[in-house]
């Protein structure tokens, strides 16, 4: 594979919201990259992006208040879940979980050794490669439902549009990723938008509300999807930072994690039960964190 470009950092120090999060709150989407002498990147992989490390992390998460948080393997590391099982033991099991990507015939022993390490799910990457192929979705769901673990899904729209007969009869819940890969500029009614609510209506899906990825900048529009995905299931939406946001390749688009947050309060209208909600709550009964 070609590497398509190097990403920006993400920013060295963090504004902070106007208001923290609630007690509890987690960041249910980040990935750690490196340190790279221990962790190295696949050959295999589309973006190179600088390391990212625990420490740098935790200073963010820390600004805005988050102390619970979700790690998910990124498609540069591929199936070699390393470096995010080692940020799950780093940063604690008990207010740490993961999201790994296996091969399509993970030995059983292996898949168990992850659930004690802290993951709770597989990642299914159809934009960026680097994983788990779509083809398997199916066989490893089964698989996996023993373990309960539920499937997360990074889907383009139309992708999410022709699989949605097929996740809705999987054995495991299924989270979509990034606003369920819902463009701004298509408006809350569009064709991806609808499958994502179709499988919503199930009681077995749920949404991630991490949205700049929804528009390019300055992201106008991404209010309106963000809020219908609420309204249609306030008890499954959950929202991450998505830091190091490796989609940006200059240091002037970086976008600010206490910013990112204010957008939530601004979907959510400030509405304080609203934001635990999908903070607190909805994340702990995603990832069986402690109530």
């Amino acid at each position: 594979m070609t590497l398509t470009f190097t990403c920006a950092p993400a920013n060295a120090t963090t504004n902070p919201p106007r208001r923290r999060a609630p007690a509890g709150a987690c960041d249910s989407h980040f990935h750690i990259f490196g340190p790279y002498g221990r962790f190295p990147l696949s050959d295999d992989r589309p973006y190179t992006p600088p390391p990212a490390l625990i420490a740098h992390y935790l200073d963010m998460a820390g600004t805005l208040g988050l102390t619970r948080r979700v790690v998910v393997q990124a498609s540069v590391s591929g199936t070699d879940n390393a470096v995010t099982l080692d940020a799950v033991a780093q940063l604690g099991r008990a207010d740490t979980r993961a999201v790994v990507v296996v091969e399509p015939d993970a030995p059983e022993a292996r898949l168990r050794e992850m659930a004690e390490q802290g993951a709770v799910g597989v990642r299914f990457n159809a934009v960026s490669g680097g994983g788990t192929p779509v083809e398997a979705l199916e066989a490893l769901a089964a698989r996996i439902a023993p373990l309960g673990w539920h499937i997360q899904l990074f889907l383009s729209g139309r992708a999410l549009v022709e699989l949605a007969p097929l996740l809705a009869r999987l054995p495991v819940p299924v989270v979509l990723d990034h606003m369920a890969g819902a463009r701004a500029a298509d408006g809350p009614d569009s064709p991806t938008m609808q499958a994502a609510l179709r499988l919503l209506d199930t009681g077995r899906a749920w949404v991630k509300l991490c949205g700049y990825r929804a528009a390019p900048a300055p992201h106008d529009g991404i209010a309106p999807l963000a809020r219908r995905f609420f309204a249609a299931a306030p008890e499954r939406c959950v929202w991450g930072t998505d830091w190091p946001h490796t989609g940006f390749a200059s240091p002037e688009e970086m976008l600010d994690d206490g910013m990112l947050l204010d957008w939530l309060h601004d979907w959510l209208e400030e509405d304080e039960a609203a934001l635990r909600r999908v903070l607190v709550d909805n994340p702990a009964a995603l990832y069986a964190f402690p109530a």
